[in-house]
């Protein structure tokens, strides 16, 4: 569903990405993982033809994304990022009904009932039904993030792109967010997302994609990519691992010590 051949970009007279090969099946979820810096929101921009190549080849659906118009792209690829302007004074249906312009008739744009009910859809999928006549500006952190991933799953792309879906959301938000994108690339979606969270991705993703010198470094299960040294060396810091019963790690920084004793985080 999306091959990246030898990929480099480079903006501004700065090599940003190298030499990023991989391929991401359809019905996949991968999660993008790396230290701050290392090109992940370029890698997710790239696929979705915001940066251009500066050499390799990106293909989505076998086809080479220079070859597709803007509105071409945007029916095969929807890349949710909060970087975006927020409108402030736009309903929050409203914001999400953007994402059907890519469908819309080229000579103008009415909205039929398929778009009314992928606008339900995406907004129900988000848990944001009650929030959907409230301006974007009076919603929380949190809530926007939330609206940002209902616009691009109202768009209804057969690729998604997500660049940190969870930030900004409280734990039980985030862990529907991740849970809703399992769901979906268990139906077909190809989900590349970029995380923060190291046990997010290993609860979640069939893959892991680690970046790191503005390079790919390893794409491979949670269960390989987590439990080798490469990650430690990669974020430089130690981590300790424990495997659930269901065979999913968890990591976690080790306690640090004062004098021969572990140092208690105590509770306020």
């Amino acid at each position: 569903m999306i091959d990246l051949d030898a990929l480099a970009v480079r903006i501004g007279g700065r090599n940003l990405l190298s030499n990023v090969t991989a391929r991401i099946q359809s019905g996949e979820l991968v999660a993008l993982i790396g230290p701050n810096g290392v090109g992940k929101t370029t890698l997710l921009r790239a696929i979705a033809g915001l940066h251009p190549c500066e050499a390799g080849v990106v293909r989505v659906m076998g086809r080479d994304l220079r070859s597709l118009r803007a509105r071409e792209r945007a029916t095969r690829v929807a890349f949710v990022t909060t970087e975006e302007t927020v409108f402030e004074t736009l309903p929050l249906r409203e914001l999400v009904a953007m994402a059907r312009f890519a469908r819309a008739k080229w000579w103008g744009w009415t909205r039929e009932r398929s778009d009314e009910d992928a606008i339900d859809r995406a907004i129900a999928a988000v848990g944001m039904q009650s929030l959907a006549d409230r301006d974007v500006g009076g919603l929380s952190a949190g809530e926007r993030q939330r609206a940002w991933i209902a616009l691009g799953l109202a768009q209804e792309t057969p690729i998604l792109l997500l660049d940190e879906p969870t930030t900004h959301l409280d734990v039980r938000v985030a862990q529907d967010i991740l849970k809703l994108l399992a769901r979906l690339a268990r139906d077909g979606k190809t989900i590349l997302c970029a995380l923060h969270d190291l046990n997010e991705a290993a609860a979640y993703a069939d893959r892991i994609a680690l970046l790191g010198d503005k390079r790919l470094l390893a794409i491979a299960p949670p269960q390989r990519l987590l439990r080798g040294p490469l990650v430690e060396r990669v974020y430089g810091i130690a981590l300790d691992r424990i495997e659930l019963p269901d065979g999913t790690l968890r990591l976690f920084t080790p306690p640090r010590r004062h004098r021969g004793c572990a140092v208690e985080e105590r509770a306020h």
